[in-house]
């Protein structure tokens, strides 16, 4: 026992000191992280260490192996067309309100096969999981239930935290932790469905590209990684930003990768109240979410969420570009198909639709 504390202590060293880990030995220190094999000090010195140098792709793609070979309830949907993911790291300095997931719900109201894997609230005030079951979603059921959502809704939502989806250990450690590391992307890239096609946003501008090439080594055929900046500059978000520009990384379908950025007053796009795309507390977001679908909300909040789910739109080829996109996304939520999409899943990926269908109705009488 001591030589593998030695060992493992000696990596956390060669970390600190601004050195990489081969995909192996990153592979094996996670192993131990999953296993408990280590204590937990040694364990988030690792984490900390690896984080604040700097990941590599080797790195992150270790980290990832490991959880989804031994930690990762696996499923297959049965669908004729790619399985797509979309999420955001958290850990950003812009603390914005659950863009990705109305995003992902807008692009699976227009046929989009949507497999989402996600965590409650570690780093922001509302996670993606503590907002679905605010309006009904059953977020603590079997992956079997949400591969049918994903079949017969086309959207479901894998609990990060949930050991129906991670029997081994990913719960327990993100439970321990109150700051981001590298396990937001390592672990919500071990996404039970295996999606191919997948649109993130990440914490720093310096990680779009070791994202993009960690999903292009473990298996992703087409992808978009973006980080956008808000209206000065000095803070970012793991969304593309209406009020800034973004970043971006985007793997075409033969391997290739460009780089480009989105000015969104390019596309006729502005912000003109950035703190309404805050967060803010979880029963307040969650009605502001259901506002958001039903077409409700302020123009800069739905403006955002269908720039960002004009991403995933564009990179499932719906449409040819990202400015057609937005429109495209825009007419969705004007037509209502977003309002009906929620509800629908809201009835699949439960284990008790009639209550997650009464929970979803009390707080639409808010709306």
């Amino acid at each position: 026992m001591d030589d593998k504390l030695r060992a493992f202590g000696k990596n956390i060293d060669l970390l600190i000191n601004k050195n990489n880990l081969s995909r192996e030995e990153s592979r094996e220190m996670f192993r131990q992280i999953l296993m408990n094999e280590q204590p937990d000090l040694q364990q988030g010195a690792f984490l900390a260490a690896i984080t604040a140098k700097g990941a590599t792709p080797q790195e992150i793609a270790g980290g990832w192996e490991v959880i989804f070979d031994l930690d990762t309830v696996k499923v297959s949907p049965k669908i004729s067309v790619p399985v797509v993911e979309n999420c955001g790291t958290g850990m950003d300095s812009f603390k914005t309100f659950n863009i990705s997931t109305a995003a992902s719900i807008i692009a699976a109201a227009d046929g989009v096969p949507m497999a989402k894997h996600g965590a409650r609230a570690i780093t922001s005030k509302c996670g993606t999981i503590d907002l679905l079951e605010s309006i009904g979603i059953d977020v603590e059921c079997d992956a079997s239930i949400v591969k049918k959502s994903i079949e017969d809704a086309n959207i479901g939502m894998f609990n990060g935290m949930s050991s129906k989806v991670h029997p081994c250990a990913l719960g327990r450690i993100l439970s321990q932790i109150r700051f981001g590391t590298i396990l937001n992307i390592a672990a919500s890239l071990a996404n039970p469905a295996s999606p191919t096609i997948g649109v993130r946003g990440v914490y720093n501008e310096k990680m779009i590209m070791p994202t993009l090439e960690t999903m292009k080594e473990i298996g992703f055929k087409k992808a978009m990684v973006f980080h956008g900046k808000n209206s000065n500059g000095k803070c970012g978000m793991d969304e593309i930003s209406t009020s800034g520009l973004t970043f971006v990384a985007e793997m075409k379908s033969d391997g290739t990768i460009t780089e480009y950025t989105i000015d969104p007053s390019s596309l006729d796009i502005r912000c003109d109240n950035e703190n309404d795309i805050l967060a803010s507390e979880r029963s307040n977001e969650s009605i502001r979410f259901l506002r958001l679908l039903e077409g409700k909300e302020s123009r800069d909040r739905e403006d955002i969420v269908c720039l960002n789910a004009a991403a995933i739109l564009y990179v499932s080829d719906r449409v040819k570009d990202i400015e057609s996109g937005f429109e495209r996304a825009k007419s969705i939520v004007a037509s209502g198909r977003a309002a009906s999409k929620i509800k629908e899943w809201v009835s699949i990926q439960n284990s008790e639709p009639d209550l997650g269908l009464e929970k979803l109705d009390a707080l639409l009488c808010h709306c």
